[in-house]
Order: C-alpha cells, then sequence, then structure tokens
C-alpha cells in the first residue's frame, strides 16, 4: 500500500528515515479518518492528491459473498474497458459472431477436397456450442434456436443475428446493444484452439493405478 499511496501523492519510497529529505515527500490536501459501518470500522482517506487521476473504489455488502461477487464485476468491468483501450475494434455478442464465423467455415470446408474438411467442420461445430450454451442456460431449445438463427443469418445476410437471451423479440445484438471486444474474443478462441491441439498431441493415456505391481 505504501507503494500506491506514494504513486498517488507524487511521493518516493525511501527505505531508511534517514533518507527522507523534502524531495522524496508527497503531496495530498487533505487526509482524514473516517469510521463506517455498524462495527465502526475505520479507514484513512487521502484525498485532493498529486496523482487526481487516480480513484479507489470502495464496496461494501451484507456479506463476503456479495462484496466477493461485486469486486469480479468490477473487475471484468475494467478488463473490458482496458481491451477497448488496447483495440477498439468490437464484434457484436450474443453468439452471432460465432455463428457467423462458423458459416464462414463450413463454407471453407465445402471447398477443400481433402480430409481437412473433417477438422474445419469440427472447428465449425465447436464454435456453435457457445450460441448453442447461451440458447440452453437461457431456457431455449440449444438446437431448434441455433438452426433458426443460422438460417436467418444465411437468408438475410446478417452477421448480428444472435441469440435472444432475453426475450426481447429482436435477434440483431446491434438492436439489443451486446457488443464484445475483438481482442477478447480473439484470446478466448485461440486459447480454446491451443488447448484442443495440446489435447491432440497427446498419443497415449494412463488411467489411475495402471502398470503398478
Amino acid at each position: 500500500s505504501s507503494g500506491i499511496n506514494a504513486e498517488y501523492g507524487g511521493g518516493r519510497i525511501v527505505p531508511r528515515f534517514s533518507e527522507l529529505t523534502s524531495d522524496k515527500l508527497g503531496f495530498a490536501g487533505s487526509v482524514r479518518e473516517i469510521g463506517f459501518g455498524t462495527t465502526k470500522d475505520r479507514m484513512l482517506v487521502i484525498e485532493e492528491c498529486h496523482n487526481s487521476r487516480a480513484v479507489t473504489l470502495f464496496l461494501r455488502g451484507s456479506n463476503s459473498m456479495i462484496v466477493a461477487e461485486a469486486k469480479r464485476s468490477i473487475w471484468d468491468a475494467m478488463c473490458v474497458i482496458r481491451n477497448l483501450v488496447r483495440d477498439n475494434r468490437i464484434v457484436y455478442g450474443g453468439g452471432s459472431n460465432e455463428i457467423s464465423a462458423a458459416i464462414s467455415v463450413y463454407d471453407a470446408a465445402d471447398k477443400n477436397s481433402s480430409i481437412e474438411q473433417y477438422a474445419m467442420r469440427a472447428f465449425g461445430e465447436a464454435l456453435e456450442s457457445v450460441p448453442m450454451a447461451l440458447a440452453e442456460n437461457s431456457g431455449l431449445s440449444p438446437f431448434s434456436t441455433l438452426a433458426e438463427v443460422k438460417s436467418r443469418q444465411i437468408k438475410e445476410g446478417n452477421p448480428r443475428l444472435g441469440i435472444d437471451c432475453m426475450d426481447k423479440g429482436e435477434s440483431d445484438m446491434r438492436v439489443q446493444h451486446v457488443i464484445e471486444t475483438l481482442i477478447g474474443k480473439k484470446q478466448q478462441i485461440m486459447l480454446a484452439t491451443q488447448l484442443v491441439r495440446m489435447i491432440l498431441k497427446i498419443d497415449d493415456v494412463r488411467s489411475p493405478g495402471e502398470g503398478e505391481e
């Protein structure tokens, strides 16, 4: 915490008090201690710091599980913002991009006469598992819902059509404002592909206790 406070206040960390000089001190307009909660817990509040862009989020909840869930949600939101800062390109969510990609993979497999076409079709089926999971988790029939959305994408030429998880009567993810970061989606697909490749490289599987005398 000392490093964070030094960064916020514009100061420098010193290992010994003998090395403390005025040019290594930071600045804060207000330093105060406040109490909160029924247990009167104390918290030190440092405001008007040198690094004014720094912000502290204070989360409170009725139990530790709610606080942990709030922390996870905020962390996920901050990761999305970080990804958008790195690459501001987006794709539409709701499984629409996976369905569109699967259609393109199937088209490429149809044009491939070698044995690789079977691997390509398997990759397309793996992409379709995402919208199928979304449909199933939303209480919809996964197979019929996927088939309907896929046929509409092909017929209408609209790659933005996805799973209507909120049952709003609209499958266009642009209308529903459901988006995902392109960099995040690419990382997900690449990580899953690398994992499958690693498993396929295993040419022998040993069961527990096998080979023991």
